[in-house]
């Protein structure tokens, strides 16, 4: 297998106006003499028969167009047409242009583009990234500072190489030991760019620094590089996140004007008690903040004193600086701990049964209203409701349609005395008609006698 080379291009807009900075980057460009270096005479390079790959990064002005490339017989490579070509893989980015030429034709090559007359190619051997082991002992809320480095066949690249193309990644496996379930963390990332906690930039060299804020438990440390076309990868040994090395304990303010008491305890199998130093801040249920500050002393234990502004939640942050029991120095931020004092709740105090007279003693009668069933009641409404209908009724009859009011009383007992009534008058008048009869029987027999005629 041939040895695979990278040619790195870097291009810097014409336009461009340096600052300090830059001109003290192209001066070490220029006067680095570092191996595998190799100047640009008119936008031409050279490619030898012994290369089976090459991958070109071309820096130009953002947004620029890409570049274009001129094989030693005449053939142009553009971004455009790369996909057609199975031999090229083109990656066209803001700023730089990315190529990867597989068997590329030997000779002189040409690149077409808003270059910078001083640029280098680097021709890169085996790259390779290098990253400090991290500590054994770690605990949650720990910071850790990472260093990465990207080596050209064993030694450090110092050009202008992969300011904008990589990025340093770290995160964290689970092996689910006390962890199970907790997965991959990605805990950061980091650029080449001399911001944040990277000590310097476009050096090849990553610095930077995280927070441990995962689950404790068995965790394997994997960082790796990574570009469109490039990828390399450190798996460390597994490591062992422990708890916060602090213990912590309450005292609530017996009496008024007493200050609460957070006792902390430092766990001396982890940590140095003499080197422990803690800063942090108190927030009181009123919103008020303390910021409070201890100093070291020999013993492992360290005492706060919270003012007593009653009940309520007090939140207490706080930052720790010292030595391992293996003379490493850390900082940590432990979690907020939460001191809370339920509100009280109000008494009414009972009268002694001793202090109660006899007359006290003798439970009043309790008089419970009467309740009306609710029949009665539904009784009491339907009717109420007739009534009012009723006189509505009376009301419109006499005094709008103004008709006389006439009732019929058909009541039993009337019906039964006139019935009475009638079959009396009825005999009456039987009786007077017989006397009637019997007193025409006797005139006639008294008339009987003839009339002078």
């Amino acid at each position: 297998m041939k040895t695979l080379l990278v040619v790195s291009l870097f291009l810097i807009a014409a336009c461009f106006i340096p600052d300090a900075h830059s001109v003290k980057q192209v001066e070490e460009l220029k006067g680095s003499g570092k191996q595998n270096e190799i100047p640009l005479l008119d936008n031409r390079f050279r490619i030898d028969d012994k290369i089976d790959e090459i991958k070109l990064i071309f820096f130009r002005r953002p947004g620029s167009p890409a570049v274009i490339l001129v094989r030693p017989d005449g053939t142009k490579y553009f971004a455009t047409n790369a996909v057609k070509n199975t031999s090229l893989d083109w990656y066209d980015e803001l700023n730089y242009d990315l190529v990867v030429i597989r068997n590329p034709m030997p000779g002189p090559w040409q690149v077409i583009g808003q270059i910078m007359p001083q640029s280098r190619i680097v021709v890169i051997g085996e790259l390779s990234l290098k990253v400090d082991p991290l500590p054994k002992i770690l605990f949650q809320g720990e910071t850790v500072k990472v260093t990465g480095e990207i080596l050209n066949d064993g030694e450090p690249i110092r050009a202008n190489l992969f300011k904008d193309a990589v990025s340093l990644n770290v995160s964290f496996v689970s092996t689910n030991n006390e962890n199970f379930g907790a997965g991959i963390q990605q805990v950061t990332e980091f650029k080449d760019d001399g911001y944040g906690f990277d000590e310097s930039a476009k050096d090849g060299v990553f610095t930077g620094e995280f927070t441990l804020n995962f689950t404790p438990g068995e965790w394997r440390p994997e960082f790796y590089i990574t570009t469109d076309v490039l990828e390399r990868r450190v798996v460390q040994d597994t490591i062992v996140v422990h708890e916060p090395p602090f213990s912590f304990t309450s005292v609530e303010a017996t009496e008024e004007g007493d200050d609460h008491r957070i006792t902390i305890n430092i766990d001396e199998k982890l940590l140095k008690p003499e080197t422990v130093i803690m800063q942090g801040k108190i927030y009181y249920p009123n919103n008020e903040e303390q910021v409070f500050y201890l100093d070291t002393n020999n013993t492992a234990v360290r005492e706060l004193a919270l003012q007593d502004y009653g009940w309520g939640r007090y939140n207490i942050e706080i930052s720790v600086f010292g030595s391992t029991v293996n003379d490493r120095e850390f900082m940590a931020t432990l979690p907020t701990y939460l001191f809370e004092i339920e509100r009280p709740i109000e008494v009414i105090p009972e009268i002694p049964k001793a202090s109660l007279t006899k007359e006290e003693n003798i439970p009043e009668p309790v008089i419970k209203p009467k309740v009306m069933a609710t029949g009665v009641m539904v009784s009491l409404i339907v009717g109420g409701n007739l009534a009012i209908l009723f006189i509505g009724w009376l009301c419109i009859r006499v005094f709008v349609q103004n008709k006389p009011l006439k009732l019929k009383l058909n009541f039993a007992f009337l019906k039964k005395k006139k019935a009475t009534e009638s079959k009396k008058a009825e005999q009456q008048k039987t009786t007077d008609a017989e006397n009637g009869s019997k007193n025409d029987k006797t005139g006639e027999i008294l008339n009987l006698s003839m009339s002078d005629d």
